[in-house]
């Protein structure tokens, strides 16, 4: 991947009726449980995305190609051998440095800047971490120190993400930061135990004049639900903008669903709006089907239309921005906007998503009490 191999770990299991694998970052485990295989191939669907591990068999070994279904010519050339529990080659057992800590990140390139939190725990030479952004965190990440270099990765079923850095004299971090085929910015951090983001709450609003958020979308059979139904008057309501593509995405989902299902005696709705990779109403369809399959996912999710910012925040006209997949909207029992939550840090970010579910119990508890 631009150049570099990234590396990740996975591990394969045999059933009774054939195979399953889990991709290894961090602490998560992802579970991959359609694999088939082809004559002397075989062929890993990517959990809930569109995306697969296409590889020939040979031995103990695999080579073959990392494809992004929904993206035009998106492959990046894989291969894997068993028995290698390592991710970057080389590294030290007893490294001369510790990147441990929480530090205030810049991220640079020519387009853009962006500020971020990194958190870091390094025992012996392994390091796990990630970083959280306006838009989202980039889960979980692990690697190496490897001649005293910083080494992180991750493929979580749909990004491809490569981080390095070294630490200067005064405890400054260094590095570059890798995405996909072509994404690259360089970053600086340092040392803050107390960073944080700008506040998740002010990244967009209503434009002038609007207080309440309509829509009226079909979900995945077809039926169209609309904001003005019966199920959602006089309630709390929260509107979650989403993607099938987006790992992000499915945290909160995760985080969302089991909420519902936890919560839904108190008379709160959620409804998720997908805006999905492709236009075509039966691949959405079928990609928003198998994501509530894969997650259980018990409230309703829309089909609301494609992933590109503007076009989705054209499909709810009363949004002044999108800025990020996801975005939660809260809406009072009176139908008005009270709050819009832009970004989600998942359970990969540690104190930063307790916060997070600290915030959200509270705002739900608000909305209740109006």
């Amino acid at each position: 991947m631009q150049g570099m191999g990234l590396p990740f770990n996975f591990t394969i299991d045999s059933l009774e009726q054939g195979y399953q694998a889990r991709i290894r970052n961090g602490e998560e485990q992802l579970l991959l449980d359609e694999i088939r295989t082809e004559q002397d191939s075989v062929v890993m669907t990517m959990h809930i995305f569109d995306a697969e591990l296409r590889a020939k068999i040979d031995g103990d070994s695999m080579r073959g190609f990392f494809n992004k279904n929904y993206e035009k010519n998106y492959r990046l050339p894989f291969r894997a051998a068993a028995g290698q529990e390592f991710r970057f080659e080389s590294a030290d057992e007893s490294p001369g440095v510790d990147f441990s800590g929480t530090y205030e990140v810049t991220f640079v390139n020519d387009q853009d800047t962006t500020q971020a939190v990194g958190i870091f725990q390094q025992i012996g030479s392994k390091v796990t971490g990630t970083f959280l952004t306006p838009l989202g965190d980039y889960r979980w990440l692990e690697g190496n120190v490897v001649s005293n270099k910083l080494m992180l990765s991750v493929l979580d079923g749909n990004h491809a993400f490569i981080f390095s850095a070294i630490k200067n004299a005064d405890g400054t971090l260094t590095g570059d930061y890798y995405s996909g085929r072509a994404w690259h910015q360089t970053w600086t951090g340092k040392l803050n135990p107390e960073a944080q983001m700008p506040n998740p709450n002010s990244l967009t609003g209503l434009k002038d004049g609007y207080e309440k958020i309509e829509f009226s979308f079909p979900d995945e059979a077809g039926n169209i639900l609309s904001s003005n139904d019966d199920r959602f008057k006089n309630k709390p309501v929260v509107i979650q903008i989403l993607g099938t593509w987006c790992p992000n995405c499915m945290d909160e989902t995760r985080f969302l669903s089991d909420w519902y299902r936890r919560n839904n005696a108190l008379g709160v709705e959620v409804v998720g709006l997908a805006f999905e990779a492709k236009d075509e109403f039966t691949y959405a369809s079928e990609r928003v089907q198998k994501m509530k399959n894969k997650i259980g996912v018990d409230y309703p999710v829309l089909i609301a239309g494609n992933k590109d910012k503007k076009k989705a925040a054209e499909a709810l006209p009363a949004l002044r921005e999108l800025v990020a997949f996801p975005t939660m909207i809260f809406i009072g029992k009176d139908g008005k906007v009270k709050k819009i939550h832009t970004g989600f840090s998942g359970p990969g970010t540690q104190k930063y998503y307790d916060q997070f579910v600290q915030e959200f119990n509270d705002t739900i508890r608000d909305l209740l009490s109006e």
